[in-house]
């Protein structure tokens, strides 16, 4: 069995996320989706919100891909490639919407590489959400504004909710 992590923030996670996760469970038997802490973001929601909500969503989305039945969610404690090592993952899978991820992930998959022979596979994302960043969602959020067709069900609420806003429509 082959297992492999998607691991990100997700604060909070994007139909993107989703988009990628999905398409690393057609290719690998087992995924494990690692919910992190990054040290050079400032989380809005806290860990284990974030993975709530990734659970709720691939859940939610295994109604109509069943392949998201073989994904496990779980929060990375420290380092990714301890994390790897502890759940036997073989890749790293990591979406990419264009060259500035490109940048960013570039330096991190060869040090994962580095320090235990892990290799990072890189997806292009889906053009629909190019656009799409957890920064912006939230950006859009604290002015008011609407991200539903941007998020999984109940992101929206759980951003609102940390942000001490009143539920939609009220």
């Amino acid at each position: 069995m082959t297992t492999a992590v998607c691991p990100g923030s997700f604060d909070p996670i994007t139909l993107g996320h989703l988009d990628i996760v999905r398409r690393t469970a057609t290719m690998f038997d087992d995924v494990v989706v690692g919910v992190a802490k990054n040290p050079g973001k400032s989380g809005l929601l806290d860990l284990e919100t974030r993975a709530e909500l990734v659970r709720a969503a691939v859940f939610g989305a295994a109604q109509s891909a069943p392949e998201l039945t073989r994904v496990r969610v779980a929060v990375v404690p420290g380092l990714l490639v301890d994390f790897c090592r502890e759940v036997g993952a073989v890749a790293v899978v990591k979406g990419l919407r264009g060259g500035g991820d490109f940048d960013a992930e570039q330096p991190m998959a060869l040090m994962n590489r580095h320090l235990s022979g892990v290799e990072t596979i890189f997806l292009p994302g889906d053009q629909r959400y190019a656009h799409v960043a957890s920064s912006l969602v939230k950006d859009i959020v604290r002015h008011g504004g609407p991200v539903d067709d941007l998020v999984p069900a109940g992101v929206t609420a759980a951003l609102r909710a940390a942000l001490g806003q009143p539920p939609a429509g009220s």
